[in-house]
């Protein structure tokens, strides 16, 4: 494992536990305690941890999410979606993602692939949280909107955020949603997210929609796409969900994982 590497992944357990000793982290990456030392030494030269006896501890918001977003990191579900939604995103791809555990648990898979290192990707997100952790990523250019966040889902809205996405191209939009159906599209609960996730969708080449069986067949209050303009369906919906083959009808691409 490279440098990069091991530092992402040491943050990455950080980001769940909050403190990390020697002993730990050299179990949890297979590496000697001298290698883990020099990297606790290289994260504080950095001021993203701060060191105290045996380990580090995290420093900064960067740590600090929502519990709802720390509570559901090993949700094996999330898990399986993260890993097929990353693996389908090109190296030195521009990707474009709002806000919502999913999504959040997709760019923390995406910015710690070992492939990215020498071409690297570009990352541009309406959701603070996501920002935090990706800047953190060296090989990440990361592009936060600006706007106004909303607590629950740390995603910024309004017209700061549609101006600044109004002036880039991303290639790909990764997005979560409260509901997907192929009559209704794609849906979520708030206008103001909507209206930032319906920019995305306009200024993207491909849309990939992320979302649990729970949320096939359902509508939420407001809209962001037709369903014939979600490129792909990442779910952990079984192969024989009605609505899967309806959105492949529609000329959907979907993973079932």
């Amino acid at each position: 494992m490279s440098s990069p590497s091991r530092l992402s992944s040491i943050l990455d357990l950080l980001a769940t536990h909050g403190r990390l000793t020697v002993g730990d982290a050299a179990g949890q990456l297979g590496v000697s305690e001298a290698t883990i030392r020099r990297d606790f030494a290289e994260l504080a030269r950095r001021r993203l941890v701060s060191r105290n006896h045996g380990g580090v501890v995290a420093t900064g918001v960067a740590y600090e999410l929502p519990y709802r977003y720390r509570s559901s990191q090993h949700d094996s579900d999330l898990e399986r979606i993260a890993a097929a939604a990353a693996d389908l995103v090109a190296p030195g791809a521009v990707v474009a993602m709002n806000g919502g555990t999913t999504t959040t648990a997709v760019a923390r898979r995406l910015t710690a692939r070992d492939d990215l290192e020498a071409t690297g990707l570009t990352l541009v997100t309406s959701a603070l949280n996501i920002a935090v952790e990706a800047v953190l990523r060296p090989h990440v250019r990361c592009v936060s909107l600006g706007g106004i966040p909303r607590p629950e889902s740390y995603e910024v809205t309004g017209p700061l955020a549609m101006a600044g996405l109004g002036q880039l191209w991303p290639d790909v939009a990764i997005l979560g949603v409260n509901g997907l159906s192929s009559r209704e599209g794609a849906t979520c609960e708030h206008e103001d997210e909507a209206a930032v996730s319906r920019l995305m969708v306009e200024r993207s080449t491909e849309v990939v929609v992320v979302a649990s069986e729970a949320k096939l067949g359902q509508r939420a209050f407001t809209v962001i796409c037709d369903a014939d303009r979600v490129t792909t369906l990442v779910t952990t919906a079984a192969e024989d969900h009605p609505q899967v083959a309806l959105l492949r009808e529609s000329g959907t691409t979907v993973h079932c994982v």
